[in-house]
């Protein structure tokens, strides 16, 4: 049975910020999509793994949705928070904001839901620490 946990915004201090080079761009002046879900990965994993209390894998996108394209000058806030816990794994909402036009505008670009699992030593699933 899984915990849902409520009243947690997505949005708040961002977990990573970077910046796009050209080599990430596509044929179509975009970045790829394989970038974008790097960047989401790796924020939702520093997340868990302060869950967690140590290491975590990904273990599903349960979805993913590409709501706009990100461009070459972009700046890339990417934010997370959990979203539902059970015993080993854990639900985090992963959303990605591009700022642009030298801070005038923010476009939110993509969103997900990703899930972790804690592992332990073995690197099998082992139960999240207690939240009392």
């Amino acid at each position: 049975m899984t915990q849902a946990v409520h009243n947690l915004p997505v949005r708040g201090d961002p977990i990573l910020r970077v910046v796009p080079r050209p080599a990430d761009i596509n044929a179509n002046g975009h970045i790829f999509g394989g970038w974008v879900l790097a960047q989401m990965d790796i924020a939702g994993g520093i997340v868990a793994g302060r869950i967690a209390e140590g290491p975590c894998a990904t273990v599903a996108i349960e979805k993913m949705e590409f709501i706009a394209p990100i461009l070459l000058r972009d700046i890339i806030s990417v934010y997370a928070s959990l979203e539902r816990r059970g015993r080993t794994s854990m639900a985090i909402r992963i959303e990605v904001v591009a700022t642009r036009d030298r801070g005038e505008q923010e476009v939110k670009v993509t969103e997900g839901l990703f899930t972790f699992v804690a592992l332990d030593e073995q690197h099998r699933p082992r139960p999240l620490p207690s939240t009392d």
